[in-house]
């Protein structure tokens, strides 16, 4: 999910893979295989993209922890339910 929306933030705004690999001083290849799911992200590399791309840090943070919460859960049969629940206690 990250990955993607990072492929399209930088796709929008016309800059080529290796342009930003190079502003984040990042290696092309592994910038690519970030965008492609092959690799995680940290937050610090979501917060420096936010402002390569100008984007806000809220919603890619957002989308960054909701696919790091999917990846772990991905082979879970209660899945859903576990999320339900996890909603239900935080905003207790």
């Amino acid at each position: 999910m990250i990955g993607q929306k990072i492929r399209e933030l930088r796709e929008k705004e016309n800059i080529l893979l290796r342009q930003l690999a190079a502003k984040l001083d990042m290696d092309t290849a592994l910038l690519s295989k970030m965008e492609r799911g092959e690799r995680y992200f940290k937050k610090i590399e979501i917060e420096n993209i936010s402002k390569e791309l100008n984007y806000p840090i809220e919603e890619l943070t957002t989308i960054w922890l909701a696919d790091k919460i999917l990846k772990e859960l991905e082979n879970e049969p209660l899945k859903k339910e576990a999320l339900k629940y996890a909603l239900k206690v935080s905003k207790e």
